[in-house]
């Protein structure tokens, strides 16, 4: 399956059959649909919008085919040009439109792209509102603007900078702290934009920056995920180069992992919990990771006397039980990091400056920040299941088994045992597949829950 529709947009690969692939006539299609919405809600406006991409190679076909279609309904659009998706959510607000999409496929490999939705805070729009943009695309019904009618079309290349002058202006990013330690860094942004922005925010921080990966080709040299498998070369690099940490990048900039200085992961489920002990020791108040992520969040929260919520998986999810519980800082533990001073949406920036100002006010090298915290390792694994499979059945048959447990149900079945060990299990929603997350104090353990799970799955099947 290569064409995927979701409530916060599309995603498949480029090329093949239309109605399969992302190919230009289902790329027109679902942007006539979105622009349709944004009509239907604002009515009797000029509506505009901003549009951004990542680097990747099929990004400015793509945003073409969207930027031109949004004109023919009569929309303005206001192109970014090379973005970030934090950067695009930003400009929304700044710039006062209706809407933003962002061309980018996050950290899917090169022949994926997609378009990311979002409404006029900036945020990835909810269920009904997606639900009624594909509704839209099926039905094409589509009422195209008349010659003297259509939308108009400008560029702003300083949305980047911008972006970098908000980050440094939150009240708890301590620029001249940061600029005392002489960090230096390197940087592996996956030849994407990251490459673009990352490192202007480290020059306005006085931080020495290394490139790895930084020209926003397209061509990524790994896989695009920021998972420790995938990073051998910037772990090598700082170790080579003696640097402080090393800071890594998904192609459109809201997910951050840290390499420690010698080579090893800082974890990214461990950024989110770093950011939050700096921001929870300036502001007390609630957090929230979603209930894939580590408990490692709760025990720091707690720790300031402090209450920590999770959420379904899912950054809109985040962001709602954020709102909900008024949350001073949350996120996912894929290094996604949402901070409400800045904005409600996940950004690698605001993580980097976060992070940083934290290693100065703490003087702890980065290994050894890590070492503070509690040490937990997360298992990830998946189940295909027959296709007829009733999921939810066999789920419920699995929390009746564990019922003297602490068992939550907002999404999916999470057992947490009494060693604080926890296991999380959810269906997908575009394949036969389960979803397996458990959590322990030894890969060996988290691998070995895992397994248990997956083997009373298959025993019930």
């Amino acid at each position: 399956m290569t064409l995927i529709k979701s409530i916060s947009g599309i995603r498949g690969t480029i090329g093949g059959a239309t109605g399969d692939n992302l190919t230009p006539l289902d790329t027109v299609k679902f942007a006539a649909a979105y622009g349709t919405w944004l009509k239907a809600e604002n009515t009797n406006q000029k509506i505009k919008i901003v549009i951004g991409r990542d680097a990747r190679l099929s990004g400015s076909m793509v945003s073409g085919l969207i930027s031109n279609t949004l004109l023919g309904l009569g929309i303005d659009v206001i192109d970014l040009e090379l973005s970030t998706t934090p950067t695009v959510e930003l400009a929304v607000v700044r710039e006062a439109v209706h809407g933003g999409i962002i061309v980018t496929a996050s950290h899917n490999p090169k022949q994926w792209n997609a378009l990311k939705l979002l409404n006029h805070k900036g945020e990835f729009l909810n269920a009904e509102e997606g639900s009624k943009i594909i509704a839209l695309a099926e039905k094409e019904a589509y009422d195209f603007a008349e010659v003297d009618d259509l939308g108009s079309y400008s560029v702003n290349t300083n949305a980047i900078e911008a972006h970098i002058d908000e980050v440094l202006a939150l009240e708890h990013v301590a620029v001249e702290a940061i600029k005392a330690k002489g960090f230096k860094v390197v940087v592996d942004a996956v030849n994407s934009t990251g490459g673009i922005a990352i490192p202007a925010l480290l020059d306005r921080l006085g931080v020495t920056c290394i490139p790895l990966y930084c020209e926003p080709t397209g061509h990524f040299p790994h896989n695009p995920e920021p998972l420790a498998e995938h990073l051998t070369a910037i772990s090598k690099r700082v170790v080579e180069e003696q640097a402080d940490l090393g800071f890594v990048v998904d192609p459109d900039v809201d997910r951050l992992a840290i390499v420690n200085e010698d080579g090893t992961m800082f974890g990214e489920e461990y950024t989110l919990v770093a950011c939050a002990d700096y921001i929870l020791g300036k502001t007390p108040g609630t957090t929230v990771s979603n209930l894939s992520s580590t408990r490692v969040l709760n025990d720091v929260t707690v720790g300031y006397d402090q209450a920590y919520f999770a959420s379904a998986v899912g950054e809109v999810n985040v962001v709602t039980k954020m709102k909900e519980v008024e949350a001073v800082i949350g996120g996912e533990g894929n290094g996604g990091i949402i901070y409400p001073e800045s904005h409600y949406g996940r950004d690698a920036l605001v993580g980097i400056a976060l992070f940083l100002s934290h290693l100065a006010e703490t003087g702890k090298s980065c290994k050894e920040l890590r070492n503070s915290y509690p040490a937990f390792f997360i298992a990830k694994e998946k189940l295909e299941l027959p296709a007829a499979t009733d999921i939810d059945a066999l789920l419920m048959q699995i929390q009746k088994v564990y019922a003297n447990e602490e068992v939550n149900t907002i999404d999916g079945t999470k057992i947490i045992f009494k060693n604080k060990e926890w296991v999380h299990m959810r269906k997908s929603n575009t394949e036969p597949i389960v979803r397996i997350y458990a959590e322990s104090a030894s890969p060996k353990q988290a691998e070995e829950l895992a397994q248990l799970m997956i083997k009373m799955i298959t025993d019930l099947i």
